[in-house]
């Protein structure tokens, strides 16, 4: 493919203003497409004007609600596109709704959304208590109307995309998030990291590692404590994240072998995931599920609920163990590996092996830029 001018519009990012997930699949992309085309990413700020050879734009939007503030962050979006628009953008590649304001007013030009979640799959179908999701969903679907082409980050999600918002199959690509394995993947004495926290070197340490929310299914992971610590009494549990759910499981956790450690810096973080030795993943819903791959680049045996892109990536009990989503299928996938150290290893050792095989950055851009041809 010859180089392409591409704006990505995206309400996050790892350099400026971070919420979840979103912010390393969408940078870490447009980083790996820059090596070869010139990338502009419009975003909230403030941040470094280029990083990794992207060239930012920052927008300081505000308003009353999350639609509101949406809506005005596409505006300033739309202002500053246009300082940039010459010679013209190639592709604009829109990732999740916010910024379909903006999407509406450039809908005759080479447009791309990208589906990381929908609303639905976030929060439910709250359609008769929270205005919001009428709102959002309604963006969603308008944009996955008016995009020339729709992405999304696993076949699940792509089947999900097009029950809820009837986009037709011709339209739809599956272009799954990568990873920089290198980046996780650190060599820690176990041990003492453990230490630090409480944890004795020869205990087993269960790991989340999110979004501490109801679509991450913290909660089921403890209840499904209990179980575990039948069978293994000195297991220990790290929550590392944040979330609406924080006070109710402080409160849940309290006399347990268990601790919410809140919002982890990144390096630490990778710290305690190479220190683990059972990554959970009990989520209710996950479209991709970035922390399967992290895990996996550290090398870390993972038991993660039966859905989604965990269920789409994961071969059960070849790289990882598949359970159902319920806090005695949770136990039960832990406990079939926690005493077996040897089997743990196996599984991480496997995952690590799919992720060089098929979830480096370069792979993923490579497919990116097959969609981009579609439109162009």
């Amino acid at each position: 493919m010859h180089p392409l001018k591409i704006a990505f519009f995206c309400w996050e990012s790892l350099h400026a203003v971070r919420v979840g997930g979103l912010a390393p699949a969408a940078t870490c992309l447009a980083e790996s497409l820059a090596r070869k085309h010139e990338v502009h990413y419009f975003t909230r700020g403030p941040g470094p004007d280029e990083k990794n050879g992207v060239i930012y734009h920052y927008c300081y939007p505000k308003g009353k609600n999350i639609v509101d503030f949406c809506n005005d962050l596409s505006h300033g979006a739309l202002d500053l596109f246009r300082e940039q628009d010459a010679p013209a953008f190639d592709v604009l590649h829109f990732h999740d709704w916010h910024f379909v304001e903006a999407m509406h007013r450039l809908r005759e030009r080479n447009t791309v959304m990208s589906f990381h979640s929908t609303e639905y799959g976030r929060n439910g179908n709250k359609t008769g208590g929270w205005w919001e999701y009428g709102e959002i969903s309604g963006k969603e679907w308008y944009g996955a109307y008016i995009a020339r082409r729709v992405v999304a980050v696993s076949r699940t999600l792509r089947d999900e995309v097009k029950a809820l918002y009837n986009v037709p199959d011709w339209k739809v690509d599956v272009v799954q998030n990568g990873i920089d394995p290198d980046y996780y993947r650190l060599p820690v004495d176990q041990g003492e990291v453990k230490r630090r926290y409480g944890v004795h070197p020869y205990a087993p340490l269960v790991f989340f590692g999110g979004r501490l929310v109801y679509q991450k299914g913290p909660d089921i992971l403890v209840k499904a404590m209990p179980e575990v610590l039948k069978n293994r009494w000195d297991a220990r549990f790290l929550f590392a994240g944040c979330g609406d759910m924080q006070d109710y499981l402080s409160r849940k956790t309290r006399g347990t072998p268990a601790r919410l450690l809140g919002y982890v810096e990144e390096p630490e973080f990778i710290r305690l995931l190479n220190a683990a030795d059972i990554v959970a993943i009990p989520s209710r819903n996950e479209p991709f599920g970035l922390i399967l791959t992290e895990a996996w680049s550290a090398g870390r045996c993972v038991v993660a609920s039966d859905v989604g892109g965990l269920s789409e990536n994961i071969d059960h009990f070849v790289n990882g163990v598949k359970v159902p989503v319920s806090s005695r299928g949770v136990a039960g996938g832990i406990n079939a590996v926690i005493d077996d150290r040897g089997l743990c290893c196996s599984l991480g050792q496997k995952g690590q092996e799919k992720v060089e095989r098929e979830f480096r950055w370069e792979q993923i851009a490579h497919r990116m830029e097959r969609a981009y041809n579609q439109v162009l």
